[in-house]
């Protein structure tokens, strides 16, 4: 079984297109948004529609639940003033030409999505979160320490936790010690961003899951995890921002991936 995840659309709608178009070929048994539709590219509701349409199952990020609430405030954690001015554009753009209907459908997506396997193609439980299972705004950072990491997923209930948000993708696979004394691992998988990269590759991203009878637990190889890069009209989107009321300091970013 193969299970296809990707978050941080961030309005990009031809990034959104050129990953629709990879899973096409692709052709995975399942396909799960975890947040962050909108915001920072002038696409809000062409993407909130594309997603609809396509009936992908999708969680609310922070900046959807924003502008969900018609609220001028996006969650983000923004450390200058600099990033705080550009983000309050953004935010007030993106309230300015998001649809009624697309507004209502941001609002009332889910937080979390599990889904359980048994047995077959293997058992474990599989958390979908946009920041973590605490926070939609939480930042798990690949160097988060890992006995906070356990025992975020131990109190989720988690042995698989997928999330995006800080739009920089990683894989780390978490030992811990069962009660009989036994090594499993659990696994923090981020998903990186479709439309707004910050890990210096301005491609699109997405993650493969790959799960099958080999799958277990108690080997941390065992879960196949593939990122995907996928190539897509970069200056197409950058120039659209420019062109938009967006900061033309948004362009740079879809350009260098920061």
């Amino acid at each position: 079984m193969t299970i296809a995840f990707f978050s941080d659309i961030h309005g990009n709608l031809p990034a959104l297109h050129a990953v629709l178009a990879d899973l096409d070929q692709r052709r995975p048994d399942m396909v799960f948004c975890l947040g962050d539709l909108v915001g920072y590219a002038p696409w809000p509701n062409e993407v909130v529609n594309e997603i609809r349409r396509r009936g992908i199952p999708t969680l609310a990020g922070n900046y959807d639940q924003g502008i969900g609430l018609a609220s001028s405030d996006c969650g983000c954690a923004y450390q200058t003033d600099a990033d705080k001015a550009l983000g309050a554009q953004s935010i007030a753009f993106t309230n300015q030409v998001i649809g009624p209907e697309e507004r209502r459908y941001l609002r009332l997506l889910p937080k979390h999505l599990r889904l359980d396997f048994q047995d077959e193609p293997c058992t474990l439980s599989l958390l979908m979160v946009h920041g973590s299972p605490r926070r939609i705004n939480q930042y798990l950072f690949e160097d988060f320490p890992e006995g906070s990491f356990n025992r975020l997923l131990a109190e989720a209930g988690a042995d698989v936790l997928l999330f995006g948000h800080t739009h920089k993708p990683y894989h780390r696979a978490l030992p811990y010690q069962t009660a009989t004394g036994e090594t499993r691992y659990r696994h923090a998988l981020n998903l990186g961003s479709v439309g707004k990269p910050k890990d210096g590759d301005p491609r699109a991203a997405y993650l493969l899951l790959h799960l099958d009878e080999n799958t277990t637990l108690a080997d941390p190889h065992s879960l196949r995890a593939e990122l995907v890069r996928v190539p897509y009209d970069v200056e197409q989107a950058a120039r659209a921002v420019e062109a938009s009321p967006l900061p033309n300091e948004y362009a740079d970013m879809l350009r260098r991936a920061y």
